[in-house]
């Protein structure tokens, strides 16, 4: 079965960095774009950063644009998200998805069939 997992979160400062990772399993990884999300209690959840099956289209958030770095490795079956001067505003459950149809690629959270458990990141002094 399809399998997600991520990890890399952690409390991080004001300007740190954070690299999370998303471990997947049980699809033809290679075929499907990978999008990062994230949510804060009481609010909606949010995409972040999304790539393609071949990780030569990336696309990011206005709010994340020139501060994370999202990349992948189809041999290692793995999605990463390197955060760099974070902010506090950037504390929430990063969660990794899978897109729902093969070589396509959309940054619209609805096409995404499959979720992880999620991996908490706060920025706090």
């Amino acid at each position: 079965q399809v399998q997600l997992v991520e990890s890399g979160g952690g409390l991080a400062q004001p300007g740190g960095s954070l690299r999370l990772t998303c471990a997947a399993s049980g699809f033809t990884f290679s075929v499907y774009a990978m999008s990062w999300a994230r949510q804060v209690p009481g609010e909606g959840i949010e995409w972040v950063s999304g790539i393609d099956s071949d990780g030569s289209v990336t696309n990011y958030a206005d709010s994340v644009k020139g501060r994370f770095t999202i990349s992948r490795d189809n041999a290692k079956n793995t999605v990463y998200l390197q955060m760099n001067s974070l902010k506090p505003e950037d504390t929430a459950l990063y969660t990794c998805a899978k897109h729902e149809r093969a070589y396509r690629t959309s940054w619209f959270l609805g096409e995404y069939d499959y979720w992880g458990q999620g991996t908490q990141v706060t920025v706090s002094s």
